[in-house]
Parts: structure tokens; sequence; C-alpha cells
């Protein structure tokens, strides 16, 4: 149970430095400039957005089973790694398409940019290797949260902490573990 939240919330929180959602937190934040609505977006199209995905992972794993599945879902998480050390371009033309408060413009620009994104698809992923919708979800919203929240209050402040290029090779590099791992479990 502990497994499933702790290793999803890591893999996102990680995953999150310098992706595009994060990217827009930081627009958001220095626009807006009310933090609890922008936060409080952020929760809400990442509750829905990653219980979706989770629920994805979840009956895939349901209907695809074996030793061959597991095998496709390691190599997803060492393509992730291979994904993760592309830099994402800051996406602000959902902002400008809601015409809403803080909170509803947030959680709109948030849901949308999210769908296909980095987290959204582990997210599936995680869901797929722990068959748990609601620990992934609890588990990869943490994540985000904790990647987020930091850079709603700290801005553009928080992605100069470490460098850009070391936190996308320590995300890759957790990604190509657990694939690792996967297909090493199912091998043997």
């Amino acid at each position: 149970m502990l497994e499933a939240i702790g290793v999803s919330a890591a893999v996102v929180a990680i995953a999150e430095i310098g992706d595009k959602t994060q990217l827009l937190a930081i627009v958001l934040a220095a626009r807006f400039r009310k933090p609890l609505p922008i936060i409080l977006g952020i929760l809400a199209a990442t509750l829905l957005n990653h219980a979706a995905a989770a629920t994805l992972g979840y009956f895939v794993a349901e209907w695809l089973t074996g030793q061959v599945f597991q095998l496709v879902v390691g190599a997803a998480f060492i393509a992730m790694a291979a994904w993760a050390l592309i830099p994402d371009k800051e996406d602000d033309g959902a902002l400008s398409r809601s015409r809403g408060g803080v909170f509803l413009t947030t959680l709109v620009a948030f849901f949308l940019v999210e769908i296909g994104d980095k987290t959204q698809i582990a997210t599936t992923l995680l869901a797929a290797r722990f068959h748990q919708i609601v620990l992934v979800t609890i588990g990869t919203t943490i994540g985000m949260m904790a990647a987020n929240v930091p850079a709603v209050f700290l801005g553009e402040a928080v992605t100069k902490v470490m460098p850009l290029k070391y936190v996308r090779l320590i995300a890759a590099l957790i990604f190509a573990v657990m694939g690792a791992l996967v297909i090493v479990a199912n091998l043997t």
C-alpha cells in the first residue's frame, strides 16, 4: 500500500520538475499572484486527470496480463526515461482560452496541458504496475503538488535551485531503473 503511494509520489514529483505543467504553474503565479486558487485548481485538475489515467492503467492491466504485458510496461518505463531527457516548452496558450476566475483558469489549463504529458502517462503505467487506482492517484497527486506548490510560491526561482538538465537526468534514471526492475522481475 505505502509502496504504491510512495513510489508514485516520488516518480511524479521528480518527473514534474521542469515539466510544462510546472512552467504553467509559474506562469499562472506570475500572472495572477493569487496562490490559493491556483493551488486548488492544480489539485482539482490533477485529481481528475490522474484518476482517469490510473483507471485506464488499471483496466489495461486487467485485460492484458502475463509476462508479455509486464515486459511492455517495463519497456514503457524505459521509454519514459528517454522522454524525461527532452526539455518541455512553456505553453500558456491554454491561459488565453479560459475566461473564468483564477481557479477555473488553472483547472482548465492544467487539465488540458496534462493530457498526454509524461506525468499522466507515468500515472497510467504506475497503476498498471501496482494495480491500484486510488493509491496511485493519491501518490501521483502528492507528487504533483510537491513539485507545483513551491513553483506557485517561489515562481521562477524554483527552477534555478538545480539546473533542469540534472533534474531531467535524475527523472530519466528513475524511470529507467523502474523499467529495468519490472523487466528483470518478469524474465526470472
